[in-house]
């Protein structure tokens, strides 16, 4: 607890040189607050990708969210993912196994979906959906974070840290993969091909 104490104190000192709008990245800006400290590094990548797929994608165009140039995945189908990841893997982490929805999600992943098609959909259901994590991060007991949670049909042994750090990792992942394909496409559009 007295690790948690000093990231409550350090949050306090660090807003006094915070500035309404902050160019830092989220870790530089110190602690999530209520997040135990152990889990700050996965809400800080959390928060960190929700703003970079905002920045990404402010004026994506919809009728190109579903391109794959060079036959990779398309921007529909990250921010679709992006959710759904977040979802399964907090899933895990609770020690549930996914649900029937869940798993028509996972199925229909890089399709458009009603009330679910546009950018600013998906990027609401994507920032939603971070918005939950950190919620659940506050609520995790630092003591059960190196319990045994299995994964998937094939109960694949993994811990609740774990699983929660990849997601985080693999949330930054498909933000990369994100960011380039936005990139070509908008360099195509761009170039009038």
């Amino acid at each position: 607890m007295q690790g948690s104490k000093r990231f409550d104190k350090n949050l306090n000192n660090k807003r006094k040189f915070m500035t309404t709008i902050d160019k830092r990245e989220v870790w530089q800006r110190g602690p999530v607050e209520n997040v135990p400290a152990l889990l700050q590094p996965v809400a800080h990548a959390l928060l960190q990708a929700r703003e970079e797929v905002g920045r990404l994608v402010n004026k994506f165009p919809d009728n190109h969210l579903w391109h794959q140039p060079a036959g990779v995945a398309s921007i529909g189908f990250h921010l679709q993912h992006l959710a759904g990841v977040l979802d399964r893997l907090f899933t895990y982490a609770r020690g549930e196994a996914l649900t029937e929805e869940q798993l028509k999600t996972v199925a229909s992943e890089g399709r458009a979906m009603e009330g679910k098609s546009s950018v600013a959909e998906l990027v609401e259901g994507f920032n939603t959906q971070v918005d939950k994590a950190v919620a659940e991060l506050r609520e995790i007991n630092e003591q059960a974070l190196t319990e045994v949670r299995m994964v998937g049909r094939a109960q694949i042994p993994s811990t609740v840290i774990g699983l929660l750090f990849h997601a985080a990792e693999h949330t930054m992942r498909h933000v990369g993969q994100l960011y380039v394909t936005a990139k070509v496409i908008e360099n195509k559009l761009a170039s009038g091909l």
